[in-house]
């Protein structure tokens, strides 16, 4: 499958899915997506860097490194072009169902349990033969008219797997803990994502819950629906925000969550009868004296 999109402002970008295996190029400029996968993923640079951002760290990913995405893991990528070349970059995706199906055949020695797991955090990977030539062996399929078979995309994929458990122990317990997920703290959990755009099965997902046994546990710590909880949250967040020296309301809309500025003045308005603006305005102007 092959998409291409552009929005104004934005960098051209064309990308390829083989079989949970993601062709990406980014034509001119720089582009940021924000990154939330339910699996295990790896990220390769053929050209360009890219960037990682999960809001307290950043990370630079160069020409021939890779990065290893933990499952549930939000982060913010920036791909940009560098040393002249524009971005182009392999985003390969290991599913539950994929992992069970390897962890059935892979010898005892190489799926070990014993040694301990991977921090949750993103990893940029030591240099390693094994995966520079994994990835340069699938630089054919950035041309659209060279479409690979899925047995060879499920090889590749394989051998992707096998040259992480073979760069460090500690990717067989991480990779390959099929237990369900625990239930986490929903508030907890809303208080430090309400920024992002979850639905429903989302936010059920990351909480360890089905979205039933979600709505029903949320309304024993609230008498809102969720998506009126996140718009208060936002709302507080951002009322909170423009109360600071020198925050502006173009800064602080997006970084609450809203991705309309209109949408937001009039919200706010609603909720504390004069606009962001004003407000912002009014309490620096105190500050101030």
């Amino acid at each position: 499958m092959q998409t291409e999109e552009q929005k104004p402002g934005e960098a051209m970008k064309t990308i390829f899915n083989y079989d949970d295996v993601f062709f990406s190029f980014f034509y001119d400029g720089g582009d940021a997506c924000v990154h939330r996968s339910r699996e295990y993923a790896m990220n390769y640079v053929l050209s360009g860097e890219m960037v990682l951002d999960n809001g307290g760290r950043q990370t630079l990913v160069g020409k021939g490194e890779c990065v290893f995405i933990p499952r549930d893991h939000h982060i913010t990528m920036w791909k940009r072009s560098a040393g002249g070349e524009r971005y182009c970059g392999i985003f390969m995706m290991f599913t539950r169902n994929f992992l069970r199906e390897a962890y059935a055949e892979l010898p005892a020695h190489i799926v070990s349990a014993d040694a301990p797991r991977l921090d949750p955090s993103a990893v940029k990977l030591p240099p390693s033969a094994e995966i520079t030539s994994l990835f340069e062996s699938m630089t054919p399929y950035f041309d659209p008219a060279v479409v690979p078979h899925d047995d060879v995309m499920k090889l590749k994929m394989r051998e992707g797997l096998l040259a992480l458990l073979h760069l460090d122990s500690r990717f067989a317990p991480t990779l390959f803990d099929f237990n369900e997920p625990w239930k986490i703290d929903i508030l907890a959990f809303m208080n430090d994502n309400y920024m992002y755009e979850l639905s429903i099965e989302e936010l059920a997902h990351y909480t360890g819950r089905s979205p039933a046994t979600f709505k029903r546990d949320f309304r024993k710590i609230s008498d809102l629906t969720p998506a009126k909880w996140i718009m208060r949250k936002r709302l507080e967040a951002a009322h909170a925000m423009l109360g600071m020296r020198g925050r502006k309301v173009a800064d602080v809309y997006p970084a609450v969550g809203f991705k309309n500025p209109s949408h937001f003045s009039t919200s706010f308005k609603r909720r504390y009868g004069i606009s962001p603006a004003a407000f912002a305005e009014r309490r620096q102007s105190v500050a101030g004296e």
